[in-house]
């Protein structure tokens, strides 16, 4: 025990569980630093809990109604955390990695190559000049483009299509490796020449790179699963306001604004 108020006791495991609680930034203070501030807190809301007591205010009946609220939540939330928690493991991730990414053909990318202008007359201009025979593409980018890469040419590199905005990218993935743009592109950026060097299939991505989607993706499936399950084992009446009753209908899902546990994925 490391303080008591009005009878209530707080114990170094209180301490340190509200220290895992607070963000990493803080809890990696020094202990001797963090632990008081810590238990002050804690002090604080002992003593606010037992004067709230005192007042009766444990029994009004609004404050009882967002007690229970708050005891059903934590208790549909560490049903939800138990029962998905297999779909989370790395073992299950790499699992649904192997079938649904792995060995499979990436995306399609370009390497591209544009004059960004401000105007449409700018953009015609820098048209006509990379047109010419002979025309050195980068040099007129290095002159006349404003936007990303101008000093290497206006060279974007590979990119997939949604890495772009849709005006850039319909464009670009129209082009064929050579070719320039017929008509400048105008997007919320500017006025775009667009040069297409080459294209190629993305790689799949590794593990690694795929296990966010991968562990949003087996979180939103586990938490439906449970869900359909608890209500499909639960006898459910509905109503209508009157009282009267009505035909069955789906209740919302859990998972609106739900996000998967943070961490990586672990056995």
């Amino acid at each position: 025990m490391v303080a008591r108020v009005e009878q209530e006791e707080i114990r170094l495991s209180d301490v340190q569980a509200a220290i895992g609680e607070l963000p990493p930034e803080l809890r990696g203070a020094p202990g001797p630093m963090l632990f008081p501030l810590v238990l002050d807190q804690l002090i604080a809301q002992k003593a606010l809990v037992a004067a709230a007591r005192a007042q009766g205010l444990d029994k009004d009946a609004a404050v009882q109604a967002a007690i229970r609220r708050a005891e059903e939540e934590q208790l549909q939330q560490a049903l939800l955390r138990r029962e998905i928690a297999p779909a989370l493991t790395e073992e299950a991730l790499r699992a649904r990695y192997h079938k649904e990414i792995a060995g499979k053909p990436g995306e399609e990318e370009v390497h591209a190559r544009h004059i960004l202008t401000a105007t449409e007359a700018e953009a015609r201009a820098a048209l006509a000049e990379v047109r010419k025979p002979n025309a050195d593409f980068a040099a007129v980018a290095k002159q006349r483009s404003t936007g990303p890469g101008t000093q290497q040419g206006g060279d974007l590199g590979f990119f997939k299509k949604s890495d772009m905005v849709p005006e850039f990218a319909e464009a670009a993935f129209g082009l064929k490796a050579g070719e320039i743009s017929r008509e400048p592109v105008k997007s919320p950026f500017g006025w775009h020449v667009i040069k297409v060097e080459a294209r190629r299939m993305a790689p799949a991505p590794s593990f690694e790179e795929s296990a966010e989607s991968l562990r949003q993706a087996a979180f939103e499936e586990a938490v439906n699963a449970a869900v359909e399950e608890v209500q499909a084992k639960a006898k459910i009446e509905r109503f209508n306001m009157d009282g009267s009753p009505r035909a069955s209908t789906p209740a919302p899902s859990l998972l609106d604004g739900a996000a998967p546990p943070a961490g990586q994925p672990r056995r």
